[in-house]
């Protein structure tokens, strides 16, 4: 019984019977299996600036995220086959075994709604519909055959932005603050900006932290009234007060510390204290009103309201003082045509009408400061537009509209060590589907990453018991697109 008992605990019963168990994991060591487990969260110092795992051409993001799909066909991809086939039947091949959100029975086709010229010395089509966007043609990439497998605006939202249709994955932003932090100590390393009246479908999942800590989710800020709500001091309190109770409060976090260990407690000290600098750092990078009148001119802006234009400006302020991803969501690009401001010749034009200074003035702002190279910008929605004409529940609609698409959507990426003037990917005479350069939203994830110097295969996160990463088990970097 006696030596029953010492087989269970002693170190050479357990090296004689895991001789082999052991020899696994040392080989797995040397192939690189455990290389990408790198912890980059500090506790003490969430937001610490680290560096990433090699040296990345962009130091921070700005995300323009155009919620409701704009439709490529009237933006970016020229189609002149299509305008011939303009009211007829739509062919049966293009409908057998299709998922559509809202197309039943036989839709007629679609022609494009807007003018295209090419534009700069890279030739690039752009439409009538943004004429600001098609004077700095070459500063930009064209990705024109990005796919996904998401037809319903939430969960291609989320697959976008957090690597996963479901919820309870981290944001994209989330992983980057995680694993570079932020290089401001007095502002988050996630900001998160919305315009068009409205949150994106999927809410604000698409910048929650997931399983990460929740130091790293975005922080949704405004450009109306108090940028951060509850940013003031309460009433009758002084800001000698107001470190006081942060102090006391962090004082009993600390000692619910020592006794439970959890290192989330660390986490929320540290974001108390965070939004103690906020207060005074967050209301003066925000106020854009003493901007040069010029700048105000360039981007369109008027100070006090809410507006896209005013939310890009904000961006770069954002990331000229240090902020690591800036997130833009901007609502209303649906284009179903079930009424005017969704209709692709009524509603788009207006929403372009909308952006399209803003995003111009941005990319020449950032190059005008040196800060376009270091600083990726990408736009894009969640999926495209049909060829063909909506036909709700088999009924035409009363406005030219185009339904929900996942075979082919433009998504455009500047700066950062991104191509000039290239585009990459074609797809066929009507735009229905890729014919060459495939690019998925994995792809466009892990070529993010690799900007700004991660191996998307090796920067994880250990949770229930594995590493999970940004782009599951998908993804590879698109070289071609990179300078």
């Amino acid at each position: 019984m006696i030596n029953e008992s010492l087989e269970q605990i002693t170190r050479r019963h357990f090296l004689q019977e895991c001789g082999l168990g052991l020899g696994t994991l040392a080989l797995g060591s040397l192939w690189g299996c455990s290389g990408g487990n790198k912890n980059y969260f500090n506790a003490a110092n969430p937001l610490q600036t680290k560096a990433p795992q090699f040296p990345g051409r962009a130091k921070s993001i700005i995300y323009l995220h155009m919620a409701g799909a704009p439709s490529q066909l009237e933006l970016f991809d020229y189609k002149p086959e299509l305008k011939k086939l303009d009211g007829q039947d739509c062919p049966q091949s293009l409908l057998d075994g299709k998922k559509f959100a809202f197309i039943r029975g036989v839709p007629k086709m679609l022609g494009p709604q807007a003018k295209f010229k090419q534009h700069g010395q890279s030739g690039a089509w752009i439409s009538e519909n943004l004429p600001h966007l098609s004077t700095v043609a070459d500063e930009i990439t064209f990705l024109k055959a990005v796919q996904t497998d998401q037809f319903n605006h939430a969960p291609a939202q989320l697959l976008m932005h957090t690597g996963s249709p479901r919820l309870g994955r981290p944001s994209m932003g989330a992983w980057v603050t995680y694993g570079l932090g932020s290089e401001n100590n007095n502002l988050p390393g996630f900001v998160v900006l919305t315009s068009g009246g409205k949150n994106p479908d999927a809410g604000k999942s698409v910048w929650g932290s997931g399983f990460l800590p929740s130091v790293y989710q975005g922080v949704q800020c405004r450009s109306e009234g108090d940028p951060v709500l509850f940013i003031n001091d309460p009433q009758g309190i002084n800001r000698a007060e107001r470190k006081a109770s942060i102090d006391a409060i962090n004082e009993i976090n600390q000692q619910h510390y020592k006794e439970v260990g959890d290192p989330e407690i660390l986490s929320r000290i540290a974001q108390y204290e965070m939004a103690y600098r906020m207060q005074i750092a967050v209301p003066d990078v925000m106020n854009i009103n003493n901007e040069p009148k010029h700048i105000h001119e360039m981007y369109g802006t008027h100070p006090g309201k809410e507006s896209f234009a005013n939310n890009v400006l904000l961006a770069r302020k954002l990331v000229e003082k240090g902020v690591r991803f800036v997130q833009l969501f901007d609502w209303g690009w649906d284009s179903h045509g079930t009424e005017s401001n969704l209709a692709i010749d009524i509603g788009l034009i207006n929403k372009c009408r909308q952006t399209d200074k803003a995003v111009t003035a941005l990319l020449l702002d950032l190059k005008q400061r040196g800060l376009l190279e270091e600083t990726l910008v990408i736009w894009g929605g969640e999926f495209g537009r049909t060829p063909m004409a909506e036909n709700r529940e088999g009924k035409k609609n009363p406005f030219l509209g185009r339904d929900h698409h996942t075979e082919a959507f433009t998504i455009w990426m500047a700066g950062g060590g991104i191509k000039k003037g290239f585009s990459y990917g074609e797809t066929d005479e009507i735009g229905y589907t890729a014919i060459n350069g495939k690019t998925s939203v994995y792809d466009i994830q892990a070529t993010i990453l690799n900007q700004l110097g991660f191996n998307h295969e090796q920067f994880t996160y250990e949770f229930q018991g594995r590493p999970f990463r940004l782009t599951d088990v998908h993804g590879k970097v698109i070289n071609e697109i990179i300078a």
